[in-house]
């Protein structure tokens, strides 16, 4: 399928079911900790795949590994905090869960349960689980970048000075374009600036959760 691997595909799959509710789940779920019963009145504080998944998002992470969820509705003045701060934690949810469900991976290879030579070239649990990791870093890494509506610039609004997260929210509504701008136009004239600032923090994560 498109050049996609029998365990990329089934990794995909598995992220797209279980992975990506859990991370909307997780700003639900935080949302709803800090006050907020919107998520909760919408639906979404729930692990159903259904609750959440986005019928081109899901099918650009079967083709590609990068994708979406339905956003979660949820209302910062409604939390007992101030409303950036609760923003920014229920923003940040989302891509922690990505990162915990890369560790949970990381485990059986860790205990000696699974092999990492066994990840490359095969279909076998190992490739499946590592898969599993891999796609899990890379949202959650997508996602922490600081364009809306990515969860990264809501946490940065949320941490960062009032006068910079001003700044942020200005240029909210140019953000989008900005954010396809470097996916898409940049790459094509041959500066893939995204995809090299993942690259760049997920092989330390990798080497971190798998081999150090």
């Amino acid at each position: 399928m498109l050049g996609i691997s029998p365990a990329d595909l089934l990794a995909r799959l598995i992220v797209l079911f279980v992975a990506m509710p859990i991370h909307e789940w997780a700003h639900a779920w935080s949302a709803h900790e800090l006050g907020d019963d919107t998520p909760r009145w919408e639906g979404r504080l729930s692990l159903n795949p259904m609750a959440h998944l986005d019928f081109l998002g899901s099918l650009l992470i079967l083709l590609t590994g990068f994708g979406w969820a339905k956003p979660v509705p949820v209302n910062p003045y409604r939390m007992r905090m101030a409303p950036r701060t609760g923003m920014a934690i229920s923003a940040f949810a989302g891509p922690l869960s990505n990162l915990v469900v890369a560790m949970i991976c990381a485990l059986p290879f860790r205990l000696g349960l699974l092999n990492v030579e066994d990840v490359w070239g095969s279909f076998s649990l190992a490739a499946i689980v590592f898969a599993i990791a891999d796609i899990s870093i890379n949202l959650a890494l997508f996602n922490l970048l600081p364009f809306y509506p990515l969860d990264g610039e809501k946490v940065l609004v949320g941490i960062l000075p009032p006068r910079w997260g001003d700044y942020l929210l200005s240029i909210r509504p140019y953000s989008p374009y900005i954010l396809l701008g470097l996916l898409f136009l940049l790459p094509w004239l041959g500066l893939n600036i995204i995809g090299w600032l993942i690259g760049l923090v997920k092989l330390p994560l990798q080497l971190l959760l798998f081999w150090l």
